[in-house]
C-alpha cells in the first residue's frame, strides 16, 4: 500500500474514533449504540439527532475547511504563516456577519444573509491580502508585511465590532459575544444542511488545486513554462477560501489556529506536496476540532466552553514558538 494511502487510511480511522467519541460525550451521556438500537429514552433519541449529530457533522466540516484552507493558502503565498485568521480573512467575514446581526437579523431571509455576509468579508480581505502580496513579490519583507496586514484587519474588524456592540441591543449584544468566541452551538438541521453542501463544494476546488500548487512552488515563472494558469490558480483559491471560510464564521464565530496548526504539524510528517498534504490537512482539522468540541463540552460541564477558546489556547503558544525559530534562523 503506498504511503500517501496509509496516511489517508490512519486519519480516516482517527477521525471515525473521533466522532464516536464526540457522540457520546456531553452533559447528557446517550451513545450512539444506544440510539441506534432503541434502548434509549425519546428525549435522549431526540437530542442526540436534532443536536448532537448535526454538531459532529457541522464540527467536522468546519473543521476541514480552516484546515484545507491554511494548507491552500500557505502553499499559494509560498509562506509558513498564511492562515485564515492571521492574514484577517475570519475577522473581516466576521464583522461583515456582525453588521448583518445588528443591522439586518430581524428581516426575511436571515440566514442566506448572514452566509452571504460572511463570504463578502472574506472575499473583500482576501482581495486586500493579494494586493499586498502582489506589491511585495518575492521579497524577503513579504511575509512580516502579510502578518502585518493582518494584524492591521484584525484591529480594524475588532474596533468596528466594538462599535457594533454599542449600539446593539442586548440580545444582540449577548448573541455577538457567544458567537465571537467560536461555537458550535447553532448546529440545527436548517443551517447545517446548507452549510455542509456549500463547505464541501469549497473542498472539492481546493483538493482540485493540489498539483497546481506543487508546480507553484517553483516559482510563477517555472510554474507558467510548466503550462500552469496562475492567475485562474489564485481565484480558485481565493473564491473556494472565502466561500468556505465566510460560512465557517457566519455558523460558528472565529475558531482559530486550525489552519496553522494542523497543515504545519503534518508537512513536517509528510513534507510539502500538496496532493497529500491537502486531504490530510482536512481530515487533520476535522480530527481536531471534533475532539476539541468533545472537550469544551466536558470539561465545565453542564455548562460548556466555547471551542474557539481552546482551539486558540493551543494554537498561539505554537504561533509564537514558529515566530521564535524563524526568528533564529534568520
Amino acid at each position: 500500500m503506498p504511503r500517501s494511502t496509509q496516511v489517508l487510511v490512519i486519519l480516516t480511522v482517527a477521525l471515525i474514533a473521533a466522532l464516536l467519541l464526540g457522540a457520546s460525550t456531553g452533559a447528557l451521556g446517550i451513545t450512539p449504540w444506544a440510539v441506534l438500537s432503541g434502548h434509549a429514552d425519546t428525549l435522549s433519541i431526540e437530542v442526540w439527532w436534532q443536536l448532537r449529530l448535526p454538531r459532529l457533522l457541522l464540527g467536522m466540516a468546519v473543521g476541514a475547511m480552516l484546515a484545507g484552507s491554511g494548507a491552500a493558502m500557505q502553499g499559494l503565498f509560498r509562506n509558513p504563516l498564511a492562515d485564515p485568521t492571521l492574514l484577517g480573512l475570519a475577522s473581516g467575514a466576521g464583522l461583515f456577519v456582525a453588521l448583518w446581526i445588528v443591522l439586518f437579523q430581524e428581516g426575511a431571509g436571515s440566514l442566506y444573509g448572514q452566509f452571504a455576509a460572511g463570504f463578502l468579508g472574506a472575499l473583500c480581505v482576501c482581495g486586500v491580502v493579494f494586493g499586498i502580496a502582489k506589491r511585495q513579490g518575492g521579497s524577503g519583507g513579504a511575509v512580516m508585511s502579510l502578518l502585518l496586514a493582518g494584524l492591521a484587519i484584525n484591529t480594524l474588524a475588532g474596533a468596528a465590532g466594538g462599535v457594533l456592540a454599542f449600539v446593539a441591543s442586548d440580545e444582540q449584544l449577548r448573541q455577538l459575544s457567544l458567537w465571537g468566541m467560536g461555537t458550535l452551538t447553532n448546529a440545527l438541521w436548517h443551517t447545517t444542511a446548507l452549510a455542509l453542501v456549500l463547505i464541501a463544494f469549497a473542498l472539492w476546488l481546493l483538493l482540485g488545486s493540489a498539483k497546481a500548487l506543487d508546480l507553484l512552488q517553483l516559482g510563477e515563472a517555472t510554474a507558467y513554462a510548466a503550462g500552469l494558469d496562475a492567475t485562474r490558480l489564485k481565484r480558485r483559491i481565493v473564491l473556494a477560501t472565502s466561500l468556505g471560510v465566510g460560512l465557517c464564521v457566519a455558523l460558528t464565530g472565529v475558531i482559530g489556529f486550525l489552519g496553522l496548526l494542523v497543515p504545519h504539524c503534518l508537512r513536517l510528517w509528510l513534507g510539502p506536496g500538496h496532493r497529500l498534504l491537502l486531504p490530510a490537512s482536512m481530515l487533520g482539522g476535522a480530527i481536531l476540532l471534533v475532539m476539541a468540541d468533545a472537550l469544551a463540552r466536558t470539561l465545565a460541564a453542564p455548562a460548556e466552553l466555547p471551542v474557539g477558546l481552546l482551539t486558540s489556547l493551543l494554537g498561539g503558544p505554537y504561533f509564537l514558538y514558529l515566530l521564535m525559530r524563524r526568528t533564529t534562523s534568520c
